[in-house]
């Protein structure tokens, strides 16, 4: 009888064990790396850095939206170096999070990284900025907007506010980051608008790295470069504030002497729009945390989710500035 019992016992003791494996098998995902115990989706983040009054409006955007969601955030700080957001998404993979999401400071060069995220089960999000990767299984979705439609807005009020000139309008042009997605999409949707007015004529173009310092510095090279410059088209508000500083120092007046165009439409920009020192913002909202937070657990749910979700944006004149100023979140 003892024997019997003794066996028994072991019995009861494996089955117990392989019914125990049979649960946790069953309530683990297979759309993460792995949820913690209390049921909290893990989401691994990692942001450009903080070059400019948009991104750290981004980031607060982000970390309160992971809060009010209940969402446990790792965020990390790539300080605009593509090689510190690769190392952060291998220690989010390494972490087990259960969702990585980051922006990318270019569009080129993540194909291998994804794939280590893909090959441990992790999903994907883009956020603010995309990539140039022709593998669209390497990520589940892109959350930001349209670079390309912002620089065509930006072009098309140009072209309708020059319509009555009879010689050249000389543009220069502060460029976002080298390679971003930013950058080069709002070049292009620029360039194609102001196609249609031979009289636009980008003179000098330049990264200014979305940073005012740099913005000033630039601005002032092509200031001593080219004796007539009639409009500064800026690819962020950063950028075109700086550059308010140069043009001052050289005696001229912004926003009469030389128009400016900008993007983004942060509050410092706004409140040049409505002082007249900027003419024309279109608007890039860096509110995507709550949006981010809904895509996060839908994609750890295993749900379907739009290839890309676009930010509603809108442009603003100097009445407008004016107009929204009072209400501006950021």
């Amino acid at each position: 009888m003892r024997t019997r019992r003794t066996a028994g016992t072991i019995i009861a003791a494996v089955v117990g064990v392989l019914l125990a494996g049979s649960v946790a098998a069953c309530g683990n995902s297979d759309t993460g790396g792995g949820s913690a115990d209390d049921g909290r989706i893990t989401l691994g983040f990692s942001q450009v850095g903080a070059e400019s009054g948009w991104r750290t409006a981004n980031t607060t955007s982000i970390k309160e939206a992971a809060t009010e969601a209940g969402i446990e955030l790792k965020f990390d700080d790539a300080q605009q170096k593509q090689e510190n957001q690769i190392k952060a998404i291998r220690n989010f993979i390494q972490q087990k999070v259960d969702v990585i999401a980051f922006s990318p400071v270019v569009e080129s060069g993540w194909d291998t990284v994804l794939k280590e995220a893909r090959d441990a089960d992790i999903p994907v999000i883009l956020t603010d900025r995309s990539v140039d990767s022709a593998d669209r299984s390497l990520y589940k979705t892109f959350l930001g907007s349209d670079f390309v439609k912002e620089g065509r807005l930006a072009g098309e009020w140009l072209v309708e506010q020059t319509r009555g000139a009879s010689g050249p309008v000389n543009i220069v042009e502060l460029q976002g980051t080298t390679g971003s997605a930013p950058a080069n999409d709002r070049k292009e949707g620029f360039a194609k608008a102001i196609a249609a007015n031979p009289n636009l004529k980008v003179v000098a173009s330049q990264s200014g790295d979305f940073k005012r310092a740099d913005g000033k510095q630039v601005m002032e090279q092509f200031l001593k470069a080219n004796p007539k410059i009639d409009v500064l088209f800026a690819h962020n508000d950063d950028m075109g504030l700086g550059a308010l500083e140069a043009i001052t120092a050289a005696g001229k007046v912004p926003g009469k002497d030389i128009t400016i165009i900008t993007i983004d439409a942060v509050k410092d920009g706004m409140q040049a729009l409505a002082d007249g020192r900027f003419n024309f913002i279109a608007e890039c909202s860096p509110l995507l945390g709550p949006q981010l937070m809904d895509l996060a657990k839908k994609v750890h749910a295993g749900e379907e989710v739009p290839a890309r979700i676009e930010t509603e944006e809108t442009t603003f004149t100097q009445e407008q500035a004016k107009e929204a100023l009072p209400n501006r979140r950021y």
